[in-house]
Parts: C-alpha cells; structure tokens; sequence
C-alpha cells in the first residue's frame, strides 16, 4: 500500500493538529501493508526534531506558499500516480486532495481534527467538496457529528479515532520545588489550565475558571491559578483578573518548553478545563498521564478524554456553581495506566490500522465502538 498525504503540518510543527497528524502518520507507516507514505506539508515552522520513519518521504519543496504546494503536488502526479489511498490532514486541503485521488483512481479519507470542522470553514470549495470524500476520521464523536451536521457528509462513512499523546515523556512524580520557587505557589491549591491564549476563539476556559476563582477563593484561601500558554490575549486575561480582584492569585508563566511540561502538570492539584471548544483534548490526555485530576467539560470533546468521567469529573462550563463545586471536592487521581491502555500509541497504531485495512479493502470503516 501507498498513501498519498497533504496535510497542513506535522514534523517541525507545534500543536495539536501538528501532534495529531504526526501521530497519524507515523502509526500508517508502522502498519503491516504500507510500504510508503508519501507526505506533502503544507507548512514547517521548524527543522523537525523527531525522527522520521523510513517509510515515510517527506516533501518538503511543497513548503512556501499555495502555489508553490500546488506546482509540488501537480509534478508528483505527473510522473507517480500509483497509490492506494489518499489521506487528507486539513478540511481546507480536502479539493485538491479530491482532485490527487480523482487523478490516481484511490479513495480520499479527510481527517478532521476538531472546531475547525465544527462549522463551515472560511474556504467556500472546501465547504461544497467535503461532502464527496470518499471516507473521515474524526478525532472525536463530538466532532465527528458537527461535521456531519452542516458539511452532507453521511455519518456512517465517518470513523472516531481518538488522538494518542507521547506517553513516554510523560507520568506521574513529584511536585518539583524548582517550579515552586519559580512562582512562589509553596502551600497553595493549585489549578492549572494549559493552551494558547488566543482571543477570538476564547473557548478553553481560561475566563470561566478566571470568573469563578473569587468564589473558589472564599472556600479555599490558599488557591492560585496558574494559565499556561502563549498568545495575543494574555494582555485581557491579566486585565480581568485584576478586575476579579484575583490578579494576585494568578500566574502566566507564558509558553512552557516541552521538557518542562510533565514538571507542570505535576506542580497542578487540578487540571481544570471547562471549555467549549475542544475536538478531543490532547492536553487533558497529558495532565492524566502525568497523574493530574482532570477537570474537563461536557459540551465538547474533553468528555472523551476522560471516557466520560471514567478518568476525571465532568462539569457544565456554563453552569458556574457546579464548577465552583467540582474544583473545591476532595480530587481523585487517575490510573496513568489505564489512561495509557485506553489512548496509548499502541492502542492507537491498532486502530489506524483496522481503519486502513477497511478503507482499502472497501469493506467501509469500522464504527467507533469496534474501533
């Protein structure tokens, strides 16, 4: 089997469709069968840091604007058609991933990741083509059926494939003293929210958790909240807080390195996420591998990864009383093993290799119980 990829980024990106897709991509060329994954990023920010497999051949004179995408993936065509399936990482790329696999005679399966498939997207061809892919993975059930709500896409020919994380930089441990220096948080009750701080989405619940903290606090005098995260709206976040009154009880530590970022989770008595806008939730995944309890919400796709309150409480973001109440009860830690059982990359490579196997076989994709 050969797979033809577009995708938006992946090796040398950063965050969670970046993670999601390198996953994805390393899981396909570890399954029995593929002999070649040939990838076209759309995007690199950075030189990659991770290893590449060897079956997997990665494009990168695609990078450097639409056109010059275009121009790599239209002389790829010209001269290698042979492949069985195309693979298409972002809605926006799904008409010319249609275009590929009209041109090679293969199947296109369009992998969406989370709010950027909730609704139409602000590409018009993308929005009337997405109902002509031949198969989707959705990273979540939450996803997976607001898509199918405004796109036309039939929800039996869609697939939940939940997303893994890097387990093995990740687990349960002490809290590090260094960090509580470093934010002077010795004795506190500490809730933590990690993601970017970007202001026209405002759904990863960094304002709710803000908007609750003074009622938190007359219960709990010795809480502090710390955001962590980079982006254009950490000016307004510490701009309310000062207006809450809690801006002492705060803290930005702005964007945290990758090998600092289990320390972090591990510096948390709470991971609390009442958001409205996650696909899945790689983060949360994170905080539980770190043994964190979770908080997470119940109108998005943080229910699934806590397996509906299996690994962590569930809140209504809406509903401040019931948060307010779910962050002052005694915490339960999760099972990092079983979190790792259920999301872990070997869990995940078995389910993407069912999911190829069906679609090349045309046998149509196993439902999201069998997968």
């Amino acid at each position: 089997m050969r797979i033809l990829a577009p995708h938006t980024d992946s090796f040398g990106g950063y965050g969670g469709i970046a993670a999601a897709n390198r996953h994805f991509l390393r899981a396909a060329c570890a399954t029995a069968g593929v002999d070649e994954v040939v990838a076209l990023p759309r995007l690199m920010p950075n030189a990659p840091s991770e290893s590449i497999p060897d079956e997997l051949t990665l494009r990168t004179e695609s990078l450097g604007g639409k056109w010059r995408y275009l121009r790599t993936l239209l002389r790829l065509l010209a001269v290698d058609r042979d492949f069985d399936l195309v693979w298409c990482g972002h809605i926006h790329l799904v008409p010319l991933a249609l275009a590929a696999g009209r041109l090679v005679g293969a199947p296109v399966v369009l992998h969406v990741h989370g709010i950027d498939a909730w609704t139409p997207t602000e590409k018009p061809w993308a929005n009337r083509l997405v109902s002509r892919v031949d198969r989707f993975i959705s990273v979540s059930e939450t996803t997976k059926r607001r898509l199918a709500d405004w796109s036309g896409l039939d929800p039996e020919t869609g697939v939940v494939l939940p997303n893994t994380i890097d387990f093995d930089t990740l687990g349960p441990g002490s809290t590090p003293p260094n960090l509580l220096d470093r934010y002077d948080l010795h004795n506190q009750y500490v809730l933590m929210t990690m993601g970017r701080l970007v202001g026209p989405e405002r759904k990863k619940g960094f304002d709710r958790v803000l908007e609750v903290l003074p009622d938190v606090l007359d219960e709990r005098p010795d809480a502090a909240y710390v955001i962590v995260g980079k982006g254009p709206d950490r000016t307004r976040l510490e701009r309310k807080a000062e207006r809450l009154g809690v801006r002492d009880r705060v803290v930005f530590p702005g964007y945290v390195p990758e090998d600092e970022k289990a320390d972090h989770f591990r510096l948390a008595d709470r991971f609390v996420m009442p958001s409205e806008g996650e696909g899945f939730g790689l983060v949360i995944l994170e905080a539980l591998a770190c043994g964190t309890p979770v908080i997470a919400s119940t109108r998005d796709g943080g229910r699934e990864a806590v397996a509906d309150g299996e690994f962590g409480m569930l809140v209504d973001p809406t509903d401040s009383d019931a948060l307010v109440n779910a962050i002052l009860v005694e915490p339960t830690p999760p099972d990092p093993e079983a979190v790792r059982e259920r999301f872990g990359p070997a869990a995940y490579r078995q389910r993407v290799e069912r999911v190829l196997n069906a679609v090349t076989a045309d046998d149509g994709l196993p439902t999201a119980r069998n997968v």
